[in-house]
């Protein structure tokens, strides 16, 4: 009888926010990155901590480390001696944080309603009250906001941040509920306690994950250091493997661009180990974006696994087809690695091939792939059930898994998703699913939580891939970044910069620290995020935003050559006015359900 063998599943949770701090002038230019942290990132942290049992990958990106831990040291810095807030919707909690200016005061309503209605204000009868309130102040015109008090944009303010207080804050900090039940009118002493809590929750973060790397609950992976799309940064032409007739930037390709990805991978390494003090083993390339060029840099850094999607696998396979010998078998003499024979090739649709780890040949990086509909059903369908009708539906699709690979040993199913973005649609913040998921998939006695490093070191097997399609998880290609009119403006407005960044280092005008200043900057330019938002489908307001804040980047970074910013960064890139499912923040794997 043939033994059965439980499955292997890796949950991986992707941590990231683009780089919102102006690294000229100090100033947070959005909430974004430490309302996610006193929402999602202690959430996750506390739902692991709550079930030994369970086990996770846990994926953080450079440019995130860095502002939550500036989120802490100003905080701490406030709290003991009163130093400025560097975020203007955190300031509104200071004492005379609330503006003048009728405008910045218009902005400051304006922030204060960017919530999920739903699940967020809805849920708090003050809070909703003083939006409603608020909307009465932003009518047409500009002149009704003259009546918005100082204590009801406090009160506002108040509200906002207790919305975005995790679900495990609310139940486990007893500072919370008072705040609650006072409702309104807050004094400078209410405002606070909740700074302390924000700051409590912000310091904590990363102990708690380096708590639970150390109890080896938690595999902590990073990305390499700006976010960027490391195939398209090394050659543009990586594009047109999945997509063919793919429009290319007017630029040939972005200058020095093999030397960039090295510099982006470097970083990472050494952000990440002064954070966690170790050496990181995986990394999640920049949304799931590979190439066998990229694959092949992050062996040389030493990484032990990447990851990517569904259809760049599938792509592969499909490219791999003609290159594999029918005949070909399980190597004998070697136990690391086999190929796949082309009886197995999965044709589009089918699974089979999806659920194993793979390496390209004559290399030992292992690559995994994400399953693309078990992380689509908990990033955009799942926050529509009861936590645990979702929780048991995802287990039973494990299970069906579990059956189907029973005699086999070296299959895991990789679960791959936002780590943030996602859990503002669910009820009380996914509090529910996520409870019932860990503690149903931690106790079946088929399936095995586990993590990438785990599955190598357990000594799972790869399948040889002959060939690598690039892609990314999104799609299986590129053209989230690359390919439409404004996402290839942004790209040739890159390469000016990167121009001018390459002759003035030889030029040698710059001290070693301007010249390092000016290459983490160059860095945070060369994020995947700006051309993410650069697309007709997306919110206007949104694209607006993502369009000045990157203008931005490139116009400081000009300024730490020493040079005089272009007239062309004056003119945004593009506009938007779509309206995509969770407003763009989130995509799903496969172009036609998007």
């Amino acid at each position: 009888m043939t033994e059965a063998h439980p499955l292997r599943v890796v949950l991986c949770w992707h941590m990231h926010q683009p780089q919102y701090q102006d690294l000229i002038g100090g100033e947070h230019l959005e909430p974004w990155t430490y309302l996610h942290g006193i929402k999602d990132y202690v959430d996750m942290a506390v739902h692991l901590e709550s079930c030994p049992g369970a086990a996770a990958v846990v994926n953080f990106s450079p440019v995130l480390l860095e502002q939550l831990a500036d989120f802490s040291q100003q905080l701490g810095a406030h709290l003991r001696s009163g130093a400025p807030l560097r975020n203007r919707v955190l300031a509104l909690l200071a004492p005379g944080g609330v503006p003048r200016d009728p405008l910045e005061r218009e902005r400051a309503v304006r922030a204060c309603l960017r919530a999920n209605r739903e699940r967020l204000i809805e849920r708090f009868a003050p809070y909703r009250e003083l939006a409603d309130l608020a909307q009465t102040f932003l009518r047409p015109g500009g002149a009704a906001i003259g009546y918005a008090s100082d204590d009801f944009i406090v009160d506002l303010a108040v509200w906002y941040h207790i919305a975005w207080l995790g679900e495990t804050v609310r139940l486990g900090d007893p500072r919370v509920e008072p705040l609650i039940e006072r409702g309104r009118h807050y004094e400078a002493a209410h405002c606070r306690v909740l700074l302390e809590i924000v700051a409590d929750v912000m310091g904590s973060l990363i102990p708690r994950y380096r708590r639970l790397f150390g109890s080896g609950q938690v595999e902590l992976s990073v990305t390499p250091y700006g976010h960027p799309i490391v195939p398209l940064v090394v050659d543009f032409a990586a594009a047109r493997e999945a997509l063919p007739g793919v429009p290319l930037p007017e630029t040939p390709g972005y200058p020095g661009g093999v030397d960039r990805a090295r510099w982006h991978v470097g970083r990472a390494i050494q952000v990440f180990s002064a954070h966690f003090g170790v050496r990181p083993q995986g990394c999640w390339p920049s949304e799931g974006s590979v190439s066998e060029a990229t694959l092949q840099l992050l062996e040389d850094f030493g990484f032990e696994w990447a990851a990517s999607g569904e259809a760049v696998l599938r792509n592969s396979l499909a490219a791999s087809r003609p290159l594999l010998n029918p005949a070909a078998a399980l190597n004998a003499g070697d136990a690391r690695s086999h190929t796949l024979p082309a009886a197995e090739a999965p044709a589009p649709g089918a699974p089979d091939g999806l659920h194993c780890v793979y390496t390209l040949p004559g290399r030992d990086l292992r690559c995994f792939f994400r399953h693309d509909g078990l992380s689509d059903l908990i990033g955009f369908t799942y926050s529509k059930w009861h936590g645990d009708d979702a929780a048991a539906n995802l287990v039973h699709r494990i299970e069906e898994l579990q059956q189907a690979f029973a005699s086999d040993p070296d299959r895991v199913v990789a679960v791959i998703l936002d780590g943030e973005n996602a859990w503002e649609y669910f009820p009380f913040n996914a509090y529910f699913f996520l409870k019932a998921m860990y503690q149903r998939l931690a106790e079946h006695p088929r399936i095995r939580l586990t993590t990438f490093s785990r599955c190598i070191a357990e000594g799972m097997r790869a399948r040889e891939l002959p060939r690598l399609v690039a892609g990314s998880w999104v799609y299986g290609n590129f053209s989230t970044w690359i390919g439409q009119v404004g996402k290839n403006r942004a790209w040739d407005l890159l390469c000016e910069a990167k121009s001018a960044f390459d002759r003035v280092v030889v030029e040698g005008t710059l001290d070693e620290q301007a010249q390092r200043a000016a290459e983490r900057q160059l860095g945070i330019c060369e994020g995947s995020d700006w051309c993410w938002w650069f697309g007709d489908e997306n919110p206007a307001e949104v694209v607006a935003s993502f369009d000045a804040l990157y203008r931005r980047h490139l116009a400081n970074l000009y300024r730490l050559l020493g040079e005089e910013p272009p007239e062309s960064l004056a003119q945004p890139i593009a506009h938007g006015g779509g309206a995509p499912e969770h407003g763009g923040a989130m995509k799903r794997s496969a172009e036609a359900a998007a």
